[in-house]
């Protein structure tokens, strides 16, 4: 049976925040990885040098993510927090102001004075905090981000992303590795903008050729600086 819940939760805002932070991880571990492992192939000739760079750039970018990750989700914490507790407090010394505040954000919504008047006081005669914690300072449980959740979502998907190049790395021959990573890796791009779009419920094509183009001039780039650089590895 289909509740409203259930209907509000099929919405695909819902998921943003796991899904950011899983496409994010997950994008810049295929790319990260593969544009160190062919700028190192680039100027290698024996597959030692690169396989090394390739497992450092993997377990160092996946513990970079997870903690940028966390420290920018606690950050983002943190000052809603501190919000909350300032909106606390300005209840408790000047209700009546709030009240006019929270009429004028409705009036600007569409409602006329006295209609926005009559719903701001319902709302803060059931749930003051929470009608000003929404409606006065945007915060709700679709904005609201979990640092842990997001900090494994990101590392997780991150090591899922780098362990694909990781795998050329070890199986490809060492002569043209590069072209072997370059093409892997616009195939696992490929179906990553499709499996986020199909997730999030946008545009396949339009996120496979964004994905593609970036991909494409990170690892153009570093071949490009490997083969500047390159020397006998």
């Amino acid at each position: 049976m289909l509740t409203i819940d259930n209907y509000l939760d099929s919405h695909y805002i819902h998921r943003s925040n796991w899904l950011r932070a899983a496409v994010l991880g997950a994008n810049d571990g295929i790319i990260s990885v593969s544009s160190l492992a062919i700028g190192i192939a680039t100027a290698s000739t024996t597959r030692d040098p690169i396989l090394l760079a390739t497992i450092a750039g993997l377990v160092a970018g996946a513990l970079s993510m997870a903690a940028g990750e966390y420290v920018s989700v606690s950050s983002q914490t943190d000052i809603e927090q501190a919000d909350i507790e300032r909106e606390k407090h300005e209840l408790a010394t000047m209700p009546d102001i709030e009240l006019n505040i929270l009429a004028e954000i409705y009036v600007k919504r569409g409602l006329k004075k006295e209609t926005a008047m009559i719903v701001a006081k319902e709302l803060t005669a059931a749930d003051a905090l929470g009608t000003h914690i929404r409606d006065e300072l945007g915060i709700n449980e679709v904005s609201q981000a979990n640092p842990t959740q997001a900090a494994f979502a990101s590392g997780a998907a991150f090591t899922a992303g780098g362990l694909l190049p990781l795998l050329v790395t070890l199986f490809a021959p060492v002569s043209n590795m590069e072209y072997f990573l370059y093409g892997f890796t616009i195939v696992s791009l490929v179906i990553l903008g499709a499996i986020s779009a199909k997730t999030g419920g946008s545009g396949i094509a339009k996120a496979i050729v964004r994905i593609v183009i970036w991909g494409t001039i990170a690892m153009g780039l570093s071949a490009f600086v490997g083969y500047i650089f390159g020397v006998d590895l």
